[in-house]
């Protein structure tokens, strides 16, 4: 039995809250269970030097975790002076992923930023920030184009994320924090709506794990996208 009580194939509640940032051109409050992000996209009319006159645009994301999103208050980075590894390594996580379902060109010579702001922690924080991140992006974009700033049809496809892990023996989806701490195996799967894998990122913390247990965990991976891209298009069209 899982801590939460969950099947192996169940995910937790899942939540997706638009426009929550009334200065953003799109905002998502994201909810994985008690994981709680507060995702907001910012359209800016530049890009990065090294982009300048090629004809196309860039997104780009940036994460943090509030001092009180864990269970003991966790110094602020920009206190400290320097992003933590895993900061750096999340947040170009979020920008691949988000740049994988984006036609840069249609996007035009301007910048979507993604800022993922963690509110609560309870596991699966980066998989939660991808997940939000899209839908705001979507906002932005659509923001873009009643201004007519964009080039034509961005977005190629959705994106969302989920974790898998093997947890006491059974492959499990959507690990809580009490099973990410203790599974053998932890996994964080990327993919876009019609199925197509963007980034498989898989550890064993434990024993090794099998192809047999990669297959299980991919298998769950498929179903918990599957209905993510529900809840995203749900929330869109809302």
């Amino acid at each position: 039995m899982r801590p939460s009580g969950r099947q192996p194939s169940d995910m937790r509640a899942v939540t997706l809250e638009r426009n929550v940032a009334m200065k953003a051109e799109g905002s998502c409050l994201v909810a994985f269970g008690n994981t709680k992000v507060l995702c907001t996209a910012s359209v800016e009319t530049s890009v990065p030097g090294w982009l300048r006159g090629k004809g196309q645009g860039w997104v780009t994301a940036e994460y943090g975790m509030l001092p009180r999103a864990t269970g003991s208050r966790t110094r602020r980075e920009a206190t400290a002076g320097k992003q933590s590894g895993r900061t750096q390594e999340i947040q170009r996580l979020i920008g691949r992923s988000l740049r994988a379902v984006v036609d840069l060109e249609a996007l035009g010579e301007v910048q979507v930023t993604l800022d993922c702001d963690v509110l609560e922690a309870d596991g699966g924080t980066r998989t939660a920030s991808i997940t939000g991140a899209y839908v705001a992006l979507v906002d932005a974009i659509r923001w873009m184009d009643e201004r007519k700033l964009t080039k034509g049809q961005v977005l190629k496809d959705s994106v969302a994320a989920v974790s898998c892990g093997i947890y006491r023996g059974t492959p499990v989806l959507d690990l809580d924090y009490l099973e990410d701490v203790e599974a053998e195996t932890d996994a964080n799967f990327v993919m876009t709506g019609s199925g197509k894998f963007v980034e498989i990122q898989g550890t064993a913390e434990g024993a090794p794990f099998s192809r047999e247990e990669l297959a299980s965990l991919m298998a769950l991976a498929e179903q918990g996208i599957g209905e993510l891209s529900a809840l995203q298009k749900a929330a869109l069209d809302a």
